[in-house]
């Protein structure tokens, strides 16, 4: 037992010496390279990092400064193509990486096609991907914009090609559909409309006043009076049986209506 947990000391601490000597820098090539602040080494002699690896490969960079580039264009690394960037310096310093940003995906795609059919299908066409992000379907219904649906991108700058399926609400569907890119940066495509046959939906209170119920299903959100959302789902017969008494304002199909709960 003894010689077992020796060798399992020895093994922990080597793993931690393995990687005690390393930066990682992970993401998606965005076309832009790294910075990386250098300094001397603990000892005073010579520079902090010894090697840089991009995807496992040694790199041709200079970086015997106090400051170097670490330049990706000597692979020929594709726009949105994965990357692995290693700095291996010595023990006592360690480098900073100054921008590690650049490597994550950003909203770049750039539109060529939106519509949207009979049946509710949206399809788009986009290119110029530099890094996989969800494409985030939104639909305007109760004066605002909401989040219907979700589809990964390819992420990568060729032309690509998708598909959605949406519950269209009665009367006009106004459609959009973004991608949100590191720090926050949206990019739209334009906007789309869609005019629904469907007959507009009714609107009922049980005489106890615990379920709402509706003449279909539908997308639906309920707030209190002081516009706090309670509840939202996708149904048709909704139980409140749980609500406090007050006013409440139902939203469904495309209409806001209020209940009061007894």
């Amino acid at each position: 037992m003894k010689k077992v947990s020796v060798s399992l000391f020895f093994l922990l601490v080597s793993c931690v010496m393995t990687f005690a000597g390393s930066i990682f820098v992970e993401g998606k090539y965005q076309n832009k390279n790294l910075y990386v602040q250098n300094g001397f080494a603990g000892s005073g002699v010579g520079f902090c990092t010894y090697e840089v690896l991009i995807n496992g490969q040694v790199t041709t960079d200079e970086i015997n400064s106090s400051a170097f580039e670490i330049d990706f264009s000597q692979f020929a690394i594709k726009p949105g193509a994965e990357v692995r960037v290693e700095i291996k310096h010595k023990d006592d310093c360690t480098p900073k990486v100054l921008n590690p940003e650049a490597l994550k995906p950003k909203a770049t795609f750039e539109p060529i096609s939106i519509n949207v059919n009979d049946q509710g299908t949206i399809a788009w066409s986009v290119k110029g991907e530099q890094g996989s992000l969800p494409f985030i379907i939104e639909q305007y219904r109760w004066n605002k914009w909401i989040n219907v649906g979700e589809i990964m991108g390819e992420g990568t700058p060729e032309k690509h090609d998708y598909k959605f399926q949406v519950s269209p609400h009665s009367g006009i569907n106004r459609f959009r559909v973004k991608q949100i890119g590191f720090a926050g940066t949206i990019k739209y495509t334009k906007e789309i409309t869609f005019n629904s046959t469907a007959t507009p939906l009714t609107f009922a209170l049980g005489k106890d006043t615990k379920e709402v119920m509706l003449s279909g299903i539908s997308m639906y959100e309920i707030y209190d009076s002081f516009g706090n959302i309670i509840k939202k789902g996708y149904g048709k017969d909704i139980d409140v049986a749980s609500f406090n008494k007050g006013l409440y304002y139902l939203c469904f199909d495309n209409q806001v209506i209020d209940f009061k709960k007894k």
